[in-house]
């Protein structure tokens, strides 16, 4: 039952992310967005035109205007569209809409703002197109969650599994949706982000996701969305199995610097973790278990921690019984060792041989010490 919920929660399509992208439109001198705003709104209320940075990933402020009589208008310029939200005074939600040179038509009722109608230019098209079926699924995914939690009130069942078995469907329906939609527009700024979430989430291999990428017109992959995509795959590349693991150093609990080329055994298992990460402090035993067994055979251990705390930490350590090699900057996600190895998410895990080519990632378990004794036995 409770794994319903998270699947269902998980099925948030309209995740836009902001970006920036380039394409070509029928008016260079610039942009001009005509907004209508249904409902009562007193003249003089504020309208605001932010974006992210790119680097903090927090909004910024661009522009701002009045509303005069249920209408207001942004006029400016812009070398290349790049995804914006309009937010007005004292009004809950924003509406994204794509900046770029033309004139943009944006029509939205006061009380649902996230529901706006933007036309005018290409990208904007793209992206309604998008948001129609995005919204399709959405209300649908809704509309089973309000009724899986009447069956589960009446304790029905047989209509809580029907439920689950549609929403599985509904499931597929969203990913293969997302996946036609970056085949069909490849010049579209929707579909190089919809890619971007793929490559952070690793829901796809890749391979795969290489092929999608690569069939993007050359003005998207140029974006910096485009751009952090290609940086992102060139770093999946360096860690894929049969690639050699890139070597890294980083200081240990006692302050001295390690080097990873200097502690490979016959196996060296790179081990990314957290005293924090509750799945990486149940799946310790297990290591513990394996490294036991086998660091006289040539197994060697490497922890790479993303605390913030050298006391959390080095406690973590201790309270494991974790005794083999540790390293880490405390820098969280920000740590240099995890973003070498394109690493957003904990534990993940790295085996590679006494030549640092990887050939295993993200076993567990039982799949670990197999793995392990396949290779040292």
């Amino acid at each position: 039952m409770g794994k319903f919920y998270i699947m269902l929660r998980k099925l948030s399509l309209v995740v836009i992310v902001v970006s920036v992208m380039a394409s070509c439109t029928s008016n260079t001198d610039g942009f001009v967005i005509d907004g209508t705003i249904d409902g009562e709104l007193e003249n003089g209320t504020k309208v605001f035109l932010k974006t992210t940075d790119s680097l903090s990933r927090s909004l910024i402020e661009v522009d701002t205007t009045t509303i005069e009589n249920g209408t207001f208008k942004f006029v400016g310029a812009s070398d290349e569209p790049i995804m914006h939200y309009l937010m007005i005074d004292n009004v809950q939600g924003n509406a994204p809409v794509i900046v770029e040179n033309g004139t943009i038509s944006f029509r939205a009722q006061k009380d649902s703002l996230a529901f706006s109608k933007v036309k005018g230019t290409a990208q904007n098209e793209m992206f309604m197109d998008y948001l129609d079926e995005s919204r399709t699924i959405s209300s649908m995914s809704r509309s089973m969650n309000e009724e899986f939690s009447n069956a589960r009130m009446q304790r029905d069942s047989a209509v809580m599994n029907s439920l689950r078995e549609e929403f599985m469907e509904l499931q597929e329906r969203a990913k293969t949706f997302e996946l036609d939609f970056v085949k069909k527009n490849p010049s579209a700024l929707i579909s190089v982000l919809i890619l971007d979430k793929v490559v952070s989430t690793k829901a796809l291999p890749t391979n795969e996701i290489q092929e999608l990428f690569d069939a993007l017109t050359p003005e998207i992959k140029a974006t910096i969305p485009g751009k952090r995509i290609k940086e992102q795959l060139d770093k999946l590349k360096t860690t894929e199995v049969g690639a050699v693991a890139p070597d890294f150093s980083a200081p240990t609990p006692s302050g001295e610097v390690l080097a990873l080329n200097e502690i490979k055994g016959k196996v060296t298992l790179i081990d990314f973790w957290a005293a924090w990460c509750r799945p990486c402090r149940a799946e310790n035993p297990n290591i513990v278990s394996v490294y036991e067994k086998y660091k006289d055979k040539g197994l060697q251990i490497v922890g790479v921690s993303l605390d913030r705390k050298a006391e959390d930490w080095t406690k973590a350590i201790q309270d494991d019984n974790l005794t083999w090699n540790h390293v880490s900057h405390l820098q969280y996600f920000q740590d240099p060792i995890a973003q070498m190895y394109g690493v957003n998410a904990i534990p993940a895990a790295f085996l590679i041989d006494e030549n640092g080519v990887i050939i295993a990632k993200n076993l567990r378990g039982n799949a670990l010490e197999q793995k392990v004794a396949e290779l040292l036995n």
